[in-house]
């Protein structure tokens, strides 16, 4: 299996933590955000619920940029082989 090195970037990872912490923030970004950040200082990489979670996001026109920004992060730190 290919391994995805990737990590979250500081700046995706700010954005990340503040959609947590924001009361006005969706359950969607606030579970892209949360996988987001389980990714920052480790290996993991995105398993493939949140895979195809965060691909319907991307492809849909009802969410926001930001909430798109962290579908993207999580997207690619998915396993290169799936």
């Amino acid at each position: 299996m290919g391994k995805n090195t990737k990590k979250t970037s500081k700046s995706v990872a700010s954005k990340a933590a503040k959609t947590l912490t924001d009361p006005n923030a969706s359950i969607t970004a606030k579970k892209l955000a949360g996988s987001a950040l389980a990714q920052k200082s480790t290996n993991k990489q995105t398993g493939s619920q949140m895979e195809d979670f965060a691909s319907k996001v991307l492809q849909s026109d009802k969410y926001s940029k930001d909430t798109k920004e962290l579908a993207g992060s999580v997207l690619s730190q998915s396993n290169k082989e799936r």
